[in-house]
């Protein structure tokens, strides 16, 4: 996967509702959190501040309540800025830890040795979930779209849902003539990466631009900020059609099927745990650092390979054995079986292979101070 990636800004403690953290709050989570200060048991204490990732937002809002409700000492902040955000601001040395739909490649992870010392950063894997094609068509809840259709709806070159074209993998569904209007992010995002990568994977012919977190310059349609800022426009504009994580759709949101080999596969968590499966360490990856390259094109029973891993990305060591401490504890935390299965509770997410989650607890276990 190819990463070209532009440097955006970043407000750590940015006004969101899924900020659980308040900038100067002594017990940000209110009342319950100073009650369990006064009987706490957790000799953890400090604080520790991450940005990025905006599809990991709510569930890194669950883990972030959950961590600090058992050690009400600490305080986890994270402002969800975008994965390109989050990345420069960590390569920077301006952040404990970065959240990221898209991994350090190879060039990143050497400029990371400078903030993370010699041994530079690692990727571990904490958030698993399928990208979804959402689309506002009254009436419709859902469709059917293999790689070229999709990639022809989004490079705009099919401008209406009537299309021969969209009507031929749809036959039972009454396909209205209106106006197709493909919406993207507007920001430097993993999940435009993820996106653009399953369209260069699965129709290269059609979509000849390789994986990257911005659009391509020249393909147009409208463009939002974030997930949610997507999800939004979509909700507004009949006959629109985008990418999210699945995470930010709701029950009455239509969604496409992807066509993988001979079947039709609807978005889901298992469908992307499948996927996740069948993907393979980065080549040269250190042996802390859980980087995966995703196989879009694979033709597994289940799998629906328009999937997002979003990583948590750390240091090897830190500069202080508190901050070690802390980011072992949190990381250890989102990785663990409760923390997965917790966020797959509370927004839908895919728990990690066992596998996986094994290497990912072993990992951050390893981060020490120098």
């Amino acid at each position: 996967m190819k990463h070209a990636r532009k440097t955006k800004g970043l407000a750590i403690c940015a006004a969101t509702a899924f900020l659980l953290t308040s900038c100067g709050s002594d017990y940000p989570l209110g009342e319950e959190q100073r009650r369990a200060a006064e009987e706490n048991t957790s000799d953890l204490s400090g604080t520790i501040t991450g940005v990025g990732s905006s599809a990991q937002s709510a569930a890194m809002a669950t883990w972030m309540s959950s961590f600090m409700s058992e050690n009400p000492e600490v305080q986890v902040q994270y402002s969800p800025a975008g994965s390109g955000a989050g990345r420069t601001a960590f390569l920077a040395g301006g952040l404990d830890f970065a959240g990221s739909d898209a991994y350090l490649d190879r060039e990143e992870n050497q400029a990371s040795r400078q903030a993370c010392g010699p041994e530079g950063a690692m990727n571990i894997p904490a958030y698993i979930s399928p990208i979804a094609m959402a689309f506002n068509l009254p009436g419709v809840k859902q469709i059917d779209l293999d790689p070229e259709t999709a990639a022809l709806v989004f490079r705009g070159k099919i401008a209406t849902w009537s299309d021969p074209r969209i009507a031929a993998l749809n036959k039972d569904v009454d396909l209205p003539d209106t106006a197709i209007t493909p919406v993207h992010r507007s920001d430097d995002s993993g999940t435009t990466e993820n996106f653009t990568d399953y369209l260069h994977a699965t129709a290269p012919g059609i979509w000849p631009d390789e994986a990257d977190g911005s659009w391509p310059s020249g393909v147009g349609g409208e463009n939002a900020k974030g997930n949610s800022g997507v999800m939004s426009t979509i909700t507004r504009t009949e006959g629109s059609i985008g990418y999210v994580d699945d995470s930010v759709t709701g029950e009455d949101t239509g969604k496409a099927r992807l066509k993988v080999g001979d079947q039709f596969v609807e978005v889901g968590p298992k469908a992307a745990a499948v996927a996740v499966e069948t993907a393979k360490p980065v080549a040269g990856a250190g042996e802390s650092d859980l980087a995966l390259e995703l196989d879009r094109t694979t033709t597994a029973a289940g799998a629906y390979p328009l999937v997002l891993v979003s990583y948590q990305i750390y240091c090897t060591t830190y500069a202080d054995a508190q901050t070690v401490e802390l980011v072992k504890a949190f990381g250890g935390y989102a990785v663990s079986e409760e923390g997965q299965l917790l966020a797959a509770d509370s927004v839908g997410s895919a728990p990690m292979p066992d596998a996986l989650a094994s290497k990912a607890r072993a990992a951050i276990g390893s981060i020490t101070s120098r």
